[in-house]
Protein backbone atom coordinates (compact mmCIF):
# COMPACT_ATOMS: atom_id res chain seq x y z
CA UNK A 1 0.00 0.00 0.00
CA UNK A 2 2.95 2.17 -1.35
CA UNK A 3 -0.29 5.73 -1.52
CA UNK A 4 -0.55 5.72 2.15
CA UNK A 5 2.34 8.22 2.61
CA UNK A 6 1.28 10.32 -0.32
CA UNK A 7 -2.22 10.88 0.89
CA UNK A 8 -3.76 14.04 2.40
CA UNK A 9 -6.62 12.24 4.21
CA UNK A 10 -4.03 9.79 6.03
CA UNK A 11 -3.01 11.14 9.72
CA UNK A 12 -0.66 8.36 10.33
CA UNK A 13 -0.29 4.92 9.55
CA UNK A 14 1.69 2.04 10.43
CA UNK A 15 2.70 -1.40 9.14
CA UNK A 16 1.47 -3.47 12.67
CA UNK A 17 4.33 -5.97 13.66
CA UNK A 18 4.40 -9.71 14.39
CA UNK A 19 3.88 -9.15 18.30
CA UNK A 20 0.64 -7.33 17.57
CA UNK A 21 -1.92 -9.78 17.07
CA UNK A 22 -5.68 -11.02 18.08
CA UNK A 23 -5.71 -14.73 19.47
CA UNK A 24 -8.92 -16.53 17.34
CA UNK A 25 -9.74 -20.05 17.82
CA UNK A 26 -7.92 -20.95 14.52
CA UNK A 27 -4.06 -19.72 15.51
CA UNK A 28 -3.18 -15.62 16.16
CA UNK A 29 -4.17 -13.01 13.83
CA UNK A 30 -2.24 -10.32 12.82
CA UNK A 31 -3.63 -7.50 10.70
CA UNK A 32 -1.17 -5.64 8.58
CA UNK A 33 -2.02 -1.99 9.33
CA UNK A 34 -3.02 0.68 11.21
CA UNK A 35 -4.64 3.56 9.64
CA UNK A 36 -5.91 7.12 11.03
CA UNK A 37 -7.48 9.04 8.59
CA UNK A 38 -8.07 13.08 9.20
CA UNK A 39 -11.72 13.94 9.35
CA UNK A 40 -12.18 17.39 11.02
CA UNK A 41 -10.43 16.82 14.36
CA UNK A 42 -11.20 13.40 15.02
CA UNK A 43 -9.23 10.63 13.80
CA UNK A 44 -10.45 7.38 12.98
CA UNK A 45 -8.24 4.27 13.47
CA UNK A 46 -8.69 1.17 10.93
CA UNK A 47 -6.97 -1.89 10.75
CA UNK A 48 -6.62 -3.80 7.41
CA UNK A 49 -5.76 -6.96 6.37
CA UNK A 50 -4.07 -7.35 2.85
CA UNK A 51 -4.76 -10.77 1.12
CA UNK A 52 -1.84 -11.85 -1.15
CA UNK A 53 -3.58 -9.29 -3.40
CA UNK A 54 -6.84 -10.98 -3.46
CA UNK A 55 -9.86 -10.62 -1.49
CA UNK A 56 -11.70 -13.92 -3.06
CA UNK A 57 -12.67 -16.66 -0.66
CA UNK A 58 -11.31 -18.74 -3.29
CA UNK A 59 -7.61 -17.80 -3.31
CA UNK A 60 -7.53 -18.23 0.58
CA UNK A 61 -6.87 -20.95 2.84
CA UNK A 62 -9.81 -21.80 4.92
CA UNK A 63 -7.70 -20.97 8.15
CA UNK A 64 -6.91 -17.78 6.73
CA UNK A 65 -10.76 -17.51 5.85
CA UNK A 66 -11.13 -18.02 9.71
CA UNK A 67 -8.98 -15.84 10.87
CA UNK A 68 -10.34 -12.68 9.02
CA UNK A 69 -14.24 -13.66 10.10
CA UNK A 70 -12.58 -13.95 13.53
CA UNK A 71 -11.41 -10.46 13.43
CA UNK A 72 -14.66 -8.83 11.72
CA UNK A 73 -16.35 -9.69 14.95
CA UNK A 74 -13.62 -8.90 17.07
CA UNK A 75 -13.32 -5.88 15.35
CA UNK A 76 -16.87 -5.18 15.29
CA UNK A 77 -17.26 -5.85 18.97
CA UNK A 78 -15.31 -2.36 19.88
CA UNK A 79 -16.78 -0.53 17.63
CA UNK A 80 -19.67 -1.22 19.65
CA UNK A 81 -17.44 -0.22 22.98
CA UNK A 82 -16.07 3.69 21.99
CA UNK A 83 -18.19 6.55 20.54
CA UNK A 84 -16.21 6.23 17.49
CA UNK A 85 -14.88 2.60 17.64
CA UNK A 86 -12.52 0.78 15.26
CA UNK A 87 -13.20 -0.09 11.60
CA UNK A 88 -11.52 -3.39 10.53
CA UNK A 89 -11.73 -4.22 6.37
CA UNK A 90 -9.97 -6.17 3.81
CA UNK A 91 -8.62 -5.02 0.92
CA UNK A 92 -6.14 -5.64 -1.49
CA UNK A 93 -5.20 -2.12 -2.53
CA UNK A 94 -5.72 1.60 -1.89
CA UNK A 95 -9.07 2.13 -3.87
CA UNK A 96 -10.64 -0.61 -1.95
CA UNK A 97 -9.61 0.83 1.52
CA UNK A 98 -10.98 4.09 0.17
CA UNK A 99 -13.74 2.67 -0.77
CA UNK A 100 -14.63 1.47 2.26
CA UNK A 101 -13.83 4.23 4.33
CA UNK A 102 -15.64 6.40 2.45
CA UNK A 103 -18.75 3.58 1.77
Amino acid sequence: MEDLETRSEISVYAKLPRGFFIPTPVGNYNPDWAIAFKEGRVQHVYFVAETKGSIETLELRGVEIAKIECAKKFFASLSDEGPKGVKYGVVKDYSDLIALVTG
